[in-house]
């Protein structure tokens, strides 16, 4: 079942980029880490705003495209700490980025990724009268 609108996706990512940025502060990554996680939030933030639904602000990237950078995303935040060798380093660093790699799969999976993204403006559009 897919539950997760564009809209509400658009804020979920909003909350993710937060976090993303957040995370050296809450869970005191210094180094490599927060670096990643910086990188995470700004890399995010960019394909969020050229993304093609209501939250986006330059529309480049159709949302399923989105949906498949999540999916691969997701994959390889659950994975890093065994590709990156860093599962042993520090567990609340593994604990992280596994867990939102599988809070990326679950949006991934909840997302409908077919759904119209611009339903607001066809609305609006039929609203005003032709000239």
């Amino acid at each position: 079942m897919k539950v997760i609108s564009p809209r509400v996706h658009g804020m979920l990512d909003y909350g993710t980029i937060a976090l993303f940025a957040l995370a050296p502060t809450l869970f005191n990554f210094d180094g490599t880490y927060a670096t990643v996680c910086y990188v995470l939030a700004a890399g995010y933030l960019v394909i969020t705003l050229l993304t093609d639904f209501p939250m986006g602000v330059a529309r480049m990237i159709p949302f399923p495209i989105h949906g498949g950078l999540e999916l691969v995303s997701g994959l390889v935040l659950l994975a890093s700490p065994f590709l990156f060798g860093f599962s042993d380093d520090s567990h609340v660093a593994r604990n992280f980025f596994m867990g939102m790699g599988v809070l990326f799969l679950g949006a991934w999976m909840l997302t409908d990724w077919r759904a119209s993204t611009h339903a607001n403006a066809n609305a609006h559009n039929s609203i005003v009268p032709n000239h």
